[in-house]
């Protein structure tokens, strides 16, 4: 502020700036603030090469600090603190033990000398500080001739393809816990512990050349696992040999590394600073730079602008009385810091004459540093609450249903970037079809290898290189794989094999074919490139290869058509439920039946109440308790219909559906629960197919719902039927899209450096005012060479008609 300084309220402990402080005042009444300022002393050379203090004032705006190295050896402080007595602005010096009552010096001392949270805040206490396991030094391993692919897993229970463990004794590949967000699985790895007391697991999906997640059952906590590489190689994951190559291509690789490092990041180019409002860096807090990229690109929407930083006023005036845990004022707060142009100023003429005379560079202090708000995005989620490097399109999906969760004003900016995808499926036995339809947020671009047009170049490559790599010789200048945008495209829209189809028109399993078309087009298009896989040898790789994405995109040949004359949709008939002949088989939290039946619930009632929940908690169960307790055979014994029976209403297997598509009551049972209302519950239901996960995405993705009343029956079923245009117009059914003409211009791209989505680094380029600028964590730079043909992620804007 402009006196510098932190006001601090003595009764909520919250801290503001002075253009906030009157704000805050008048909003709660509380007249008591400590007023704290810090002196910084910056040693500069003296005369007689001693060192002169210099006095200025260090300015904070919550968390957006410029970033001046407050630790750094050169720089000293002086703190100083003053009570601050509204409405007349009246100071008290600190320490003053005689005026002022004991109460408020024992606060304003305890306040004084408590640690500061931008500290508290450090990058390096999100980082999770794993202890050892006490089974990895003596873990058994069986000797059962299990090997793992490097790709295709599956839950050997469930058959989920997400979220899922490796045992580390037996090699079992199982689903995890699932989440509340429609992530994660059933259970079913903590469930075989249970069973065989196996106490160690790896997350498939996170093994790299530095190691991998790993959970212990037992110790109930993620844990280093030292002999990791040992335990893993007895699958067949050869961990060790996989970092070996990487040791070896750190050496002998280099130069392939190294160029796309200068390539993307436009090194060995003189690039011209950028100053001003929308020119504003972002300072890496140890591995964030997936972070800044994403902000970066989102806060260059002018949707993102009008809804955060164009209701800043607003948004700060209801914000709770704690702001740091409000997502709406975090991201108001950052917007602000990249868009208002007060953290990127150029040098005063001055200090560039200073620099030149003394022969040298200090660089400047501007952009912001944002620990508060990766605080809060990442909090409760295991990867981006790490000091890891992460995923930028595991982020970017991250945020939007942040967005989703809390809405601001009447427009949503998220609404920009959703869309509605057309699913053909094909049985290519009966020939019958089914559509169907889904939301989604970004268009995954797979790479058509196949189709390099530098075939014999790539071949010629890969000699040399391995004749210099037996030889112990520099590798060969790189040679990439050059791929037409066109061919990337054509592999989108072939149709792809469904794995473990079921016809509902044979009534059993068959081939079946799966097409993806654009229901709607979005108002800004985000395309992921596939970069990303596995070798045969588990080794994980990035395909690096140059695209030539095009500045303007015509996608309209993509636009879904539903049912064509002459095709028959497939019956809408659910696949059997496959019930085990002894009950006794049956596998039941035994856990959840005791809570219940201390409640003083019938025993078999809970049992009951557990299995038509799915073992989701004793919570969930409760809820069924309440919905069935009226029933005349509420307390009768467990009885599993025979397959083909039809079970009585109080006894619907958990996840039946009806032929008429009405939801299971106990999958209602769950969502409300949850606390959702019930005619939303059924609405999620009737919408996803009766699919409990992707009815929780349904509702996360149409918060609107959660206000209305509700809504006829007739006006649900058109959930499913209704076509992307008809959603578009009436927008009261379905999910909110912006349709329109499939046409868009190229303003923006993400792009990776390394082997890794889990290491390297990542620079975001966006085009303003007619020019290329390239963000590279605090450096914002006119950008010369943009190179748009090696992005991750493409950001388009549709053109208007």
């Amino acid at each position: 502020d402009s006196e510098g300084g932190l006001y601090v309220c003595m009764n909520t402990f919250l801290g503001f700036g002075r253009e906030h402080i009157e704000r805050h005042y008048r909003k709660t009444g509380q007249c008591v603030y400590l007023h704290l300022k810090r002196h910084v002393i910056e040693k500069v050379p003296g005369a007689s090469g001693g060192a002169l203090p210099k006095r200025r004032n260090a300015k904070l705006f919550l968390d957006l600090e410029t970033n001046s190295d407050l630790n750094s050896d050169d720089l000293e402080y002086e703190d100083e603190a003053k009570l601050v007595i509204f409405p007349d602005h009246y100071e008290i010096s600190l320490p003053n033990i005689e005026e002022l009552p004991a109460l408020v010096t024992i606060a304003c001392d305890a306040l004084l000398s408590a640690k500061s949270p931008y500290r508290k805040q450090d990058p390096d206490s999100w980082e999770e500080e794993l202890q050892a396991s006490k089974h990895a030094k003596t873990l058994v391993q069986l000797d059962n001739g299990v090997r793992i692919p490097p790709s295709g897993w599956k839950c050997s229970k469930c058959d989920l393809r997400e979220n899922l463990w490796l045992n580390l004794t037996d090699g079992s590949v199982l689903c995890g816990k699932w989440f509340f967000d429609g992530s994660g699985g059933n259970g079913h790895a903590m469930e075989h512990y249970k069973e065989t007391g196996y106490p160690l697991a790896v997350k498939l999906g996170t093994i790299t050349p530095d190691g991998a997640d790993v959970y212990s059952f037992d110790e109930e906590e993620p844990v280093l696992d030292p002999h990791i590489a040992k335990h893993l190689a007895h699958f067949g994951i050869d961990m060790l040999q996989m970092q070996v190559a990487e040791n070896e291509l750190r050496d002998n690789d280099i130069k392939p590394r190294v160029s796309e490092w200068e390539v993307i990041q436009e090194a060995g180019v003189k690039l011209k600073p950028m100053y001003g409002p929308g020119y504003t860096g972002m300072k890496n807090l140890g591995n964030s730079c997936y972070l800044s990229a994403v902000m970066q690109a989102i806060f260059s929407i002018p949707e993102f602008q009008r809804a955060y930083v164009g209701n800043l006023p607003r948004i700060f005036d209801y914000s709770p009385l704690d702001p740091t845990q409000d997502f709406n004022t975090q991201m108001a707060k950052l917007g602000h810091g990249l868009l208002s142009g007060q953290y990127s100023k150029p040098p005063m003429k001055s200090e560039l004459i200073e620099q030149v005379m003394k022969e040298e560079h200090k660089p400047q202090h501007n952009g912001i540093t944002p620990r508060m708000f990766k605080a809060f995005v990442s909090k409760g989620h295991p990867e981006f609450s790490s000091n890891r490097q992460q995923d930028a399109q595991e982020f970017f999906l991250h945020l939007i249903n942040l967005v989703e969760r809390n809405p601001v004003g009447s427009e949503n900016p998220s609404d920009v970037f959703r869309f509605l995808v057309e699913e053909r499926t094909q049985c290519c036995q009966s020939r019958k079809v089914r559509y169907t339809e889904r939301v989604d947020y970004i268009m995954q671009l797979p790479v058509a290898m196949e189709a390099a047009t530098n075939k014999d170049e790539l071949i010629a490559y890969e000699l040399k290189r391995r004749e210099a790599e037996a030889a112990r010789r520099p590798p060969p200048e790189l040679v990439r794989a050059k791929i037409p945008f066109s061919a990337c495209l054509q592999a989108f829209s072939e149709p792809s094999n469904v794995e473990d189809f079921w016809s509902s028109a044979l009534q059993a399993k068959s081939a079946g074919v799966k097409t993806s078309r654009f229901a709607s087009f979005p108002e800004y298009l985000v395309v992921q490139i596939k970069k990303f896989t596995f070798g045969l040898d588990w080794i994980p790789k990035k395909l690096d290869v140059s695209i030539d994405m095009p500045d303007f995109l015509d996608i309209s040949h993509l636009r879904a058509r539903g049912l064509q004359p002459g095709e028959e949709e497939l019956p809408d008939i659910a696949p059997p439920i496959i019930i085990p002949d002894d009950p006794k088989a049956l596998d039941i939290d035994e856990s959840s039946v005791m809570q219940l039946a201390e409640m003083g619930f019938p025993l078999e009632a809970c049992r009951k109440a557990v299995y038509y929940t799915g073992n989701l908690g004793a919570e969930v169960a409760f809820n069924w308790i309440i919905a069935h307790m009226e029933e005349p055979d509420f307390a009768e014994p467990l009885v599993i219909p025979a397959f083909g029976e039809v079970a009585s209403s109080g006894e619907a297997a958990f996840g039946a559906v009806g032929l008429d598509n009405q939801p299971a009551e106990e999958m209602v049972a769950i969502i409300i629960s949850m606390g959702f209302q019930r005619n939303l519950a059924i609405q999620a239901l009737k919408a996803t197919n009766n699919n409990l996960e992707r009815a929780l995405e349904w509702i996360f993705s149409h918060p609107e719902l959660e206000e209305e009343s509700e809504p006829a029956l007739d006006l649900m079923n058109m959930v499913n039927n209704a076509n992307a245009n008809i959603l578009a117009e009436t927008g009261s059914e379905g999910p909110r899209i912006k349709d329109g003409s499939g046409r868009y211009e190229l303003f923006g791209f993400i792009s990776h450096m390394g082997t890794s989505t889990m290491s390297g680094h990542y620079v975001c380029h966006l085009k303003k005012e007619g020019r290329w600028v390239i963000y590279n964590d605090l450096r914002v730079c006119a950008s010369e060479r943009p190179p748009k043909d090696l992005g991750y992620i493409y950001f388009y804007h549709r053109i208007p008609s």
